[in-house]
């Protein structure tokens, strides 16, 4: 298989995800701004969770990018990254529409969490296919980026119980780490 369908595939799933997520923005039954006020934390776990997504599609698709073949192993990695994406929705509602409860913030780390690892999985999966010396290998070296989200994934779930808010500010702080595409690929390929 060419690794365009796998790209434009990847594509639709997120593109799905994301309107999946917007369409849970309902709109308020009062005609003033303070019930709009009433939707603030619906619409930032909104946001965050677009901000997650973006990163993915960006991250993927620089992935995608150093992939010279496409094997069935690279398939099913690619289809459990996008069903561990596909359930941010679920957790990214419940948590808003509870106003980051302790139980909701948690939850809302376990996709997040499994994604990195999903992601980790087919980062590794394309290595053991193309090779040691593979672009992607050379790029990511010991992706000490990827570890360590992990690790604040982890964190953020644990401590959601005793502080949600500390919590979501670690899923913050891992957003922002990931915010620009994975520049070591960019300077990998253009080397």
């Amino acid at each position: 298989m060419e690794k365009d369908r796998l790209a434009a595939f990847s594509d639709g799933v997120i593109a799905i995800i994301i309107t999946i997520m917007v369409l849970e923005l309902k709109a308020p039954h009062g005609a003033d701004f303070a019930s709009l006020l009433a939707l603030a934390p619906v619409f930032l776990s909104y946001i965050l969770s677009f901000i997650y997504v973006a990163i993915y599609w960006n991250n993927h698709h620089h992935m995608l990018h150093t992939v010279t073949h496409v094997k069935g192993g690279i398939l099913w990695a690619n289809m459990h990254l996008l069903f561990w994406l596909s359930l941010i929705p679920f957790a990214t509602a419940w948590m808003g529409e509870n106003h980051f409860a302790a139980a909701p913030t948690a939850l809302y780390g376990v996709p997040l969490l499994m994604s990195a690892i999903a992601y980790s999985v087919l980062q590794n999966t394309i290595i053991c296919s193309q090779g040691e010396q593979s672009v992607l290998k050379r790029a990511i070296g010991r992706d000490v980026k990827g570890r360590l989200s992990v690790v604040l994934y982890l964190l953020a779930i644990g401590i959601s119980f005793a502080s949600p808010l500390a919590a979501n500010l670690i899923y913050v702080a891992v957003a922002l780490m990931w915010l620009l595409p994975d520049r070591r690929i960019e300077r990998t390929i253009n080397a």
